[in-house]
Order: C-alpha cells, then sequence, then structure tokens
C-alpha cells in the first residue's frame, strides 16, 4: 500500500492517522531507546493502529541505519517512509532497495534545483516524496514544485531539534499548502490536544518521535493521540 493512501484510509475512519517516528537518539534528548528495540516498538505501534511509519536512517546525528530501516518494513509490513539527508539518486535508488515507500526531501538542505531533480527522480523510481517544509517561502517552493505529500516541520531542522518549535507553526503554514495535497505536520506534538489543533488547522496526518519514546507507555500515548 502506498503511504498517501495508507494516511487517508485512516483519516476516513474518523481517527486521527499518527506517523509514529522510528528515531533511536535526539540531538536534545539524547538515547531515546532506553533498552528497548526499536523495531519489537515498531510491531507494537503497529498493533496499536499505526498505518505507516517514519525511520530516521541518519547516522551521526540520530543514531538510525538503513539495516534498521530494512528491519522495521520487513517486520512490520507497513508503507515506509525513510527520514534522511537525501542529497542524490544514490540515495533514492539505496531508499528503495531498503523497502521504503516513500522518501523526506526537506527545503532547508536543498537548492531549488536540487530539490526539483531529486523529486523528479524519486517518482520515476516509484518512491513517494514528503517535501518538508518550515518557513512560508519553501511552501510556496512545493506549490511551484507541485507536491501532492508536504510537511511542516514545526522545529528547524538546520538547528538539531533544539529550538521550541510548538503546532502554531502548521496553523501558521498549513493555509499556503498546495490545493489537495496531504499535510503532514510534523514534531513538536506532543499532547491529544496539541495533536488535534494540528488537524483543525488543516493538517491531514501528523508525524509524532520524541513524545512518543518519552511516554511511560507509547501505546496508550499513541491510541490517544489518535483519538484526538
Amino acid at each position: 500500500m502506498q503511504f498517501q493512501t495508507a494516511l487517508l484510509n485512516t483519516k476516513k475512519t474518523g481517527m486521527i492517522p499518527i506517523i509514529p517516528d522510528i528515531k533511536c537518539f535526539s540531538p536534545e534528548h539524547g538515547d531515546l531507546l532506553n533498552g528497548r528495540c526499536p523495531v519489537a516498538s515498531a510491531q507494537l505501534l503497529k498493533e496499536a493502529g499505526a498505518p505507516a511509519m517514519s525511520v530516521v536512517t541518519e547516522s551521526q546525528n540520530f543514531d538510525g541505519s538503513l539495516n534498521l530501516l530494512q528491519n522495521i518494513v520487513n517486520e512490520t509490513g507497513l508503507p515506509i517512509l525513510r527520514k534522511d539527508f537525501i542529497t542524490n539518486t544514490d540515495d533514492l535508488k539505496i531508499s528503495l532497495d531498503c523497502g521504503a515507500t516513500a522518501v523526506l526531501l526537506m527545503c532547508a538542505t536543498q537548492t531549488e534545483k536540487s530539490l526539483f531533480e531529486l523529486y523528479e527522480s524519486a517518482i520515476t523510481l516509484g518512491l513517494e516524496v514528503l517535501v518538508e517544509t518550515h518557513t512560508i517561502d519553501e511552501m510556496r517552493l512545493t506549490r511551484k514544485l507541485g507536491a501532492v505529500l508536504v510537511g511542516i516541520n514545526n522545529r528547524d531542522i538546520t538547528r538539531w531539534e533544539r529550538d521550541d518549535g510548538t503546532v502554531e507553526q502548521t496553523c501558521r503554514l498549513a493555509e499556503f499548502a498546495p490545493e489537495n495535497a496531504v499535510l503532514i505536520s510534523e514534531s513538536g506534538i506532543h499532547t491529544p490536544e496539541e495533536s488535534r489543533r494540528a488537524i483543525q488547522a488543516g493538517a491531514d496526518a501528523v508525524l509524532i518521535g520524541t513524545a512518543l519514546w518519552q511516554a511511560t507507555d507509547m501505546v496508550i500515548l499513541y491510541k490517544q493521540l489518535c483519538g484526538g
């Protein structure tokens, strides 16, 4: 199943599509696993109702890996978004070979030329592309690109998650998203109230990582977030 389709199918049920972000380490909070197996945790979140997942494969700052991506693809069978700093077509091909359904392209780390080239290459390969924004100018770029899957990162990726991003960033930018694009609010969301606020602002789905990993029981929090 496609990444985008999985989100929309969940939305049709009246639940909020929550995309768990499988992330081993946070530059701000440090180790997130606390001895847990990320693959086993991903399986628990699938059983809790996750329609799709995001897996951070960047190794230097987030302790991710392509091996982790492959294991979660194989274990869950869900559509998986690869989150990393994609810079060339080889990265796209590797993502596909490892089982990713979609890849993340961040406007903040691309020139307009490279963004357009990588977007077209990914689509040609059969990958879906989540184009991530944090500013109005970046959102306008997604309209020029014709992106159909758009993310609003509530935090500034160039500050390595050390800023105080909140759902208010989604509230500010959502109205500028391309018409008919599936909009995902990313990061900085911790409570069912904030999850619901993102949806009310215009998001179709919410991507949540650190809050789930820091919860006393991530499955209980996941179900609460889905209900808003």
